[in-house]
C-alpha cells in the first residue's frame, strides 16, 4: 500500500470564508499516483473546517448566515471562552461544520456524487492555517 501526505496552506483576508479546494486535492491525488484507495482531507486548526457541499454562491451565503445565527460572533461577552480570546464563535462553527472529509478514490479519481466539491471553511481568519491531505491505497 502507498501513502501520500501534503499540507495545503491558506491565509484568508477575511475572518470567515469558504474556499473550494477540490482542484488542490485533485492535484494531490494525481501527484500521489494512487488509483484505488481513500483520500482524507482535514483542517489542522480548531477554528477551521473541511466539508463537502455544492459550489454555489447563494448556498455559501445561506451557510454563512445560518452559522452566524447559531453562533454569532458578537457580542463577544456572550461566551465564557472569550475572557482571553474573541473567537468562541469560530470554535462552535467548526464543531458544526466538521473537521474532515474522506473521499473514495476509484480509478485515480475522487469518487464524488453530483455537484460535490471539497471546501475549506475559515471561521477565524487573517492568519496562515493548514489543511492536511493524506491519501492511502494502491
Amino acid at each position: 500500500m502507498k501513502s501520500y501526505r501534503k499540507e495545503l496552506w491558506f491565509n484568508t483576508t477575511s475572518r470567515r470564508a469558504f474556499i473550494n479546494i477540490t482542484p488542490e486535492v485533485k492535484a494531490c491525488l494525481a501527484e500521489s499516483g494512487i488509483q484505488e484507495g481513500l483520500a482524507l482531507v482535514n483542517a489542522m486548526h480548531i477554528t477551521a473546517s473541511v466539508f463537502i457541499n455544492d459550489d454555489e454562491s447563494g448556498l455559501h451565503h445561506d451557510m454563512d448566515v445560518w452559522l452566524d445565527r447559531l453562533a454569532p460572533e458578537k457580542p463577544y461577552n456572550q461566551y465564557w471562552h472569550n475572557t482571553c480570546e474573541d473567537n468562541a464563535d469560530a470554535h462552535l462553527k467548526r464543531s458544526i461544520m466538521g473537521r474532515e472529509v474522506v473521499v473514495a478514490v476509484t480509478e485515480g479519481h475522487l469518487d464524488f456524487g453530483p455537484w460535490e466539491q471539497i471546501f475549506y471553511g475559515e471561521f477565524d481568519g487573517k492568519r496562515r492555517k493548514r489543511v492536511l491531505v493524506k491519501i492511502i491505497g494502491e
